[in-house]
């Protein structure tokens, strides 16, 4: 009785709060702030640390530009150059790399659906996949483009190439990962092998598909400038490549600027294209 009347009087409000205790309340909403700013903006402040240090670098050690041009040079080659040579050499490998990329997908996804369906074509077809996938695409490009002609044929091919392989591996991965419970579920049901690839194996190879659409945005867009770095007349690979043949490094950095970006869009524009269509195959912290 003693023991709760102590409890009792010891939860009362009109008690004083420890003073120590009571000093390091507020201090936790101001870290969980802290930490907030830190996680939002860490990346771009590192970012710019990185540009600083290098253009300090550059201006501290004298380094040519030939060798290592310093950010401002970049900018300042990139600014030189007309837009409209900016716009040529950017539509023609974003063409090259869109068009690889989709029919990647035209083909990856249905061929990965028959290797999942059927065991002798799993068997037969996937040896020779990765065969293809382990030649080396340097290699093989100018064969192709020696086969195909100088046009826009044979960079479409090469860049099909080198983004098909992880649409279907990926795709085949998530097919099979598909519940047993699942697929028992609609069987017993009497649900038909369409309906059970459409409505139950599909649908839980969403996250899959994408994660390999994400990475294939990139392995386009170097597909496309490996096949300019071969034959082309005009591209970011092309331009990049012309560039360092006449050491006009800060134009083939400048370059190579406008080609991540690319690939960063590309690849933004994916993820919120998965974001869009199917926000339920992402985890709710990304949503």
């Amino acid at each position: 009785m003693l023991s709760r009347t102590i409890s009792a009087d010891s939860s009362s409000p009109d008690l004083p709060l420890d003073p120590a205790r009571s000093d390091r309340q507020p201090v936790v909403p101001h870290r969980r702030r802290l930490k907030v700013w830190a996680d939002r903006f860490a990346p771009p402040l590192a970012f710019v640390a990185l540009i600083a240090i290098w253009e300090a670098s550059c201006r501290v050690f004298a380094i040519p530009s030939f060798l290592l041009p310093a950010p401002t040079a970049i900018v300042t080659s990139a600014l030189e150059l007309p837009g409209a040579v900016w716009l040529g050499h950017f539509l023609a490998t974003l063409h090259v790399a869109l068009v690889g990329y989709a029919a990647a997908i035209v083909v990856s996804i249905p061929l990965a659906v028959l290797l999942v369906n059927s065991r002798f074509l799993s068997r037969t077809l996937y040896p020779i996949l990765v065969i293809v996938q382990s030649t080396p695409i340097v290699a093989v490009a100018p064969i192709i483009i020696v086969t195909l002609g100088a046009t826009d044929l044979p960079r479409v091919v090469i860049t099909f190439m080198i983004t098909f392989f992880p649409i279907v591996v990926s795709t085949v991965t998530g097919l099979r990962a598909t519940p047993e419970e699942l697929i028992e579920l609609s069987r017993s049901l009497r649900a038909g092998r369409t309906r059970e690839m459409l409505h139950i194996r599909l649908p839980f190879a969403v996250p899959y598909i994408f994660s390999a659409l994400k990475i294939s945005t990139t392995l386009a867009v170097i597909g496309a400038v490996v096949a300019e770095f071969v034959a082309a007349e005009r591209g970011l690979g092309f331009f990049i490549a012309f560039s360092t043949s006449f050491f006009k490094i800060p134009q083939a950095f400048a370059g190579l600027v406008v080609l991540v970006a690319l690939s960063l869009v590309l690849f933004r524009l994916c993820a919120e294209a998965q974001r869009w269509l199917f926000p339920w195959s992402l985890p709710k912290s990304d949503r």
